[in-house]
């Protein structure tokens, strides 16, 4: 899949914007807060309906105008896709497919399939346990719709039974109607995180290993209450706690994915360039198992991420990202002279662009 074209129209502070891209690597170059993290950004979000850095949808259109659009045309596989989305200020966000508007956002994700690394990742190492979680959610979701369904429902059914709990609501046969829905949906999403990440560690060690050419180990290890107990019995006896304390204490909203170095957590003995390398073996992994498992090549969003890495490691990944396998790819950095010694290691096409103040600017090779 190759996203050919991008346009934009006040998103965030890209005021009006429409870039032609290389079908192999794209690089743009600019200082600090000109639009290239942007830039990405409205990429991510025509594959998510929703920012990276989550940001909320207000914040997204520029501060002095009423609406953003992002519009993308790409090749799938040897056919034209065309995917609009317009965001208005206090008005349902609206996505179309080919001008065919979704019924549901749910319906587009995973038609266009894609991995971003950013400074943002450090959140998954640093952050609480559902930055984990939804990083396991964004894998699974994108080639398995009965999985994206099964968490849309679990999570709507915690709403509704979490505000009987608030309420402090003692209507039982209620709870047991929420409860057994819950333990339906929970074991689904729990039976297949618990595989994912089953298959995904030996690919994720892998990648590791060859960035930082050392045999340190490491790994993910995914923690449920669902393991040992059925979700319903574990709620019915926590019911009353749960009342107490006004929400639902247990369930796959709990589960937690632990990110280890040498059997440690590495959140207590990663260095900076450790934790990079981590996060940036654990994105390349994404990228190939979605490639696997899909039915199309991802599109890779390398966002500022060869700061405090050193040259050796640098260079491992971009002979990594260079390979046949990997396929359309954007990369950002503030400094263009860096980007053309990465460029001259590659025999590949490429476009290079300048971001400023919002404008990209196509450079000559």
């Amino acid at each position: 899949m190759i996203l050919k074209k991008l346009s934009i129209l006040n998103y965030k502070n890209i005021l009006q914007s429409e870039v032609c891209f290389s079908p192999k690597i794209n690089c743009f170059f600019g200082n600090n807060g000109m639009g290239k993290t942007n830039l990405l950004d409205a990429i991510h979000y025509l594959s998510f309906c929703k920012s990276h850095l989550n940001t909320p949808d207000s914040q997204i259109i520029h501060k002095e105008q009423e609406m953003c659009v992002v519009q993308g045309e790409y090749d799938y596989d040897n056919r034209n896709e065309e995917i609009f989305c317009a965001i208005r200020r206090r008005q349902r966000k609206q996505f179309k497919r080919n001008k065919k508007e979704y019924d549901k956002l749910s319906e587009h994700i995973g038609l266009l399939p894609l991995v971003i690394v950013s400074p943002a990742d450090s959140e998954l190492i640093q952050g609480g346990s559902s930055e984990r979680r939804r990083f396991l959610d964004l894998i699974i979701s994108q080639q398995d719709k009965q999985y994206l369904h099964a968490l849309i429902q679990y999570n709507k059914v915690l709403q509704q039974r979490n505000s009987l709990l608030k309420a402090q609501s003692s209507d039982h046969s209620l709870y047991d109607v929420l409860d057994i829905q819950l333990e339906r949906y929970g074991e689904l999403v729990y039976e297949k995180r618990k595989m994912l990440v089953e298959d995904f560690t030996p690919l994720f060690n892998s990648y590791y290993q060859k960035i930082c050419c050392s045999s340190e180990e490491v790994g993910l290890e995914y923690t449920s209450q669902l393991a040992n107990d059925k979700l319903y019995d574990t709620l019915l006896a926590n019911r009353e706690r749960d009342r107490i304390l006004g929400y639902t204490s247990t369930g796959i909203h709990k589960d937690e994915l632990a990110m280890t170095l040498g059997g440690t957590l590495i959140r207590r003995i990663g260095s900076q360039g450790q934790n990079k390398t981590y996060l940036i073996a654990l994105k390349l992994a994404q990228f190939v198992f979605l490639k696997q498992k899909g039915e199309t090549t991802p599109i890779l969003l390398l966002d500022d991420i060869f700061d405090k890495l050193d040259a050796i490691r640098v260079e491992q990944i971009i002979h990594l990202v260079g390979e046949k396998e990997f396929g359309q790819i954007f990369i950002t950095d503030t400094n263009r002279k860096y980007l053309d010694e990465i460029l001259a290691t590659m025999n590949h096409e490429y476009a290079l662009f300048k971001v400023e103040q919002g404008e990209t600017k196509q450079m000559e090779a």
